[in-house]
């Protein structure tokens, strides 16, 4: 019994600890953004909290013309994504440079975050360093 229930307590611990290693701060690659990355109940989302162009810098390649006025910095870019085996998930990236959004991916590196949009067979992978 003793062992039965500290194997569900180290389940639990690991869990959490490979929940935690991405929750936080990041700046994305070249500096431009920092995302701060938070779980909402099973599932991870990402967003702005500085830019380097300003906190007023709009929305404005939103497809949505209702959104085009909006601030990024409190956009959520990141959204959705699931735990997998070794990174996160089925989980979706909003660029603000063009306005689109794609599928994505992110896992740990060492201390570098890994997040990858997907169109069809083609990705691009970006590279951030915690804040």
């Amino acid at each position: 019994m003793k062992k039965l229930l500290l194997t569900l307590a180290l389940i639990v611990v690991s869990a959490v600890g490979y929940a935690q290693d991405v929750i936080g701060k990041w700046y994305t690659e070249g500096g431009e953004s920092l995302v701060e990355i938070y779980k909402s109940g099973d599932k991870l989302n990402g967003r702005i909290v500085w830019l380097k162009a300003g906190d007023d810098k709009l929305d404005s390649k939103n497809p949505d013309e209702k959104l085009r006025s909006r601030k990024l910095v409190g956009t959520n870019i990141l959204t959705g994504f699931t735990k997998g085996k070794d990174k996160w998930e089925n989980g979706r990236i909003y660029n603000p440079k063009d306005g689109k959004t794609y599928k994505s991916t992110m896992w740990l590196e060492g201390k570098e975050l890994k997040v990858r949009g997907h169109v069809a067979i083609f990705h691009k992978t970006q590279t951030w360093t915690r804040k």
